[in-house]
C-alpha cells in the first residue's frame, strides 16, 4: 500500500533542542490523534556539510545550531489533507505562535511526497 509522507528539515539552536523535543512531542500527539500513521522527529548525529548540498547547507545552519529531520506518514494525500485540516484547527496547535518557536521557521524546508518503494 503506497502511503504519503510530509517531510521537514529545520535548524534548531542547540540550546533549544529540549524545548523543540517538548514541542514536537505535543504536536506529534495531536497529529496521531487525528489519524497520522506515524510521526517521527530526529536530531542530527552524523550530518556533515557537503561540497554542493547537504542538510546543514539546506537550512543555512549556524555554528550554534543543529538539524532536525522529521516526517509524518499518512494513508494518502487526501488523508494528509483531512488530518492537517483538523490539526490546524485544534486549539493546541492554533495557539502556537511562530515567533516563539524554538527554531527558525523561516528556514524550514517541507513538502509532501508519494511513496514509490516500501519494503
Amino acid at each position: 500500500m503506497a502511503r504519503y509522507v510530509d517531510g521537514f528539515i529545520v535548524a534548531i539552536p542547540t540550546h533549544n533542542v529540549e524545548a523543540y523535543r517538548k514541542l514536537a512531542r505535543k504536536a506529534g500527539k495531536v497529529w496521531m490523534e487525528y489519524g497520522a500513521l506515524e510521526y517521527v522527529e530526529c536530531i542530527a548525529d552524523d550530518v556533515k556539510p557537503g561540497k554542493l548540498t547537504s542538510f546543514p547547507q539546506s537550512v543555512k545552519l549556524k555554528a550554534d545550531e543543529t538539524v532536525a529531520f522529521s516526517w509524518i506518514v499518512y494513508k494518502s494525500r487526501k488523508h494528509r489533507d483531512t488530518v492537517n485540516k483538523k490539526v490546524m484547527a485544534d486549539p493546541r496547535i492554533a495557539a502556537m505562535d511562530p515567533k516563539t518557536m524554538p527554531f527558525d521557521a523561516k528556514r524550514m524546508i517541507f513538502g509532501g511526497f508519494k511513496s514509490i518503494v516500501e519494503l
